[in-house]
């Protein structure tokens, strides 16, 4: 595995800014015509590439436009109730699906930027980042990772998590 470690200073303090092992598992799983694909195996190798603890794929229901949870990593049962179902334009994951563009959070435990809904504030997680699934300009759903430390997602991370949006969709569509 290769890794790409870079340090920035916020508050005084360093966190990684960037730490990105190879994607190329992702992207087999995702473009295995093959088999069925396996979610969490798919969460597990995001996970991993990105050095987070926790990870969602919401679907898109093209009628309600509501986002329904499809798999998950790392998220205490007691909030998936808050998770199943999102209506878009509420929390991260509904919020990058309506601007239909990436939204990121540097500690989503001190956000008030209002994008944060309260409960999300129980995963304990912190540098978080919601991508829509794109494909052709249409909205397929949602991915987000996190990471128990604040961060800040590069915009390399941003687009190859945008790139891994695009691949999921097709998975979605076909």
């Amino acid at each position: 595995m290769n890794f790409l470690i870079i340090f920035r200073v916020y508050n005084q303090t360093l966190f990684p800014v960037t730490m990105i092992s190879d994607t190329k598992t992702i992207f087999a799983i995702l473009t295995d015509k093959g088999s069925a694909i396996d979610w969490n195996q798919l969460l597990t190798e995001i996970l991993t590439a990105f050095d987070c603890s926790t990870a969602t794929i919401h679907t898109l229901d093209k009628d309600s436009q509501l986002l329904h949870l499809k798999a998950y990593q790392g998220i205490p049962e007691l909030l998936l109730p808050k998770m199943t179902i999102i209506p878009t334009g509420k929390g991260m994951a509904g919020v990058a699906a309506q601007r239909k563009r990436p939204v990121q959070i540097c500690n989503l435990q001190t956000d008030e930027s209002g994008v944060v809904r309260p409960s999300a504030k129980e995963t304990k997680v912190k540098g978080s980042m919601a991508v829509p699934l794109m494909l052709n300009g249409q909205l397929h759903g949602t991915l987000g990772i996190a990471k128990p430390v604040p961060y800040e997602f590069t915009v390399e991370e941003e687009e190859i998590l945008m790139e891994i949006g695009e691949a999921i969709s097709r998975k979605i569509v076909s």
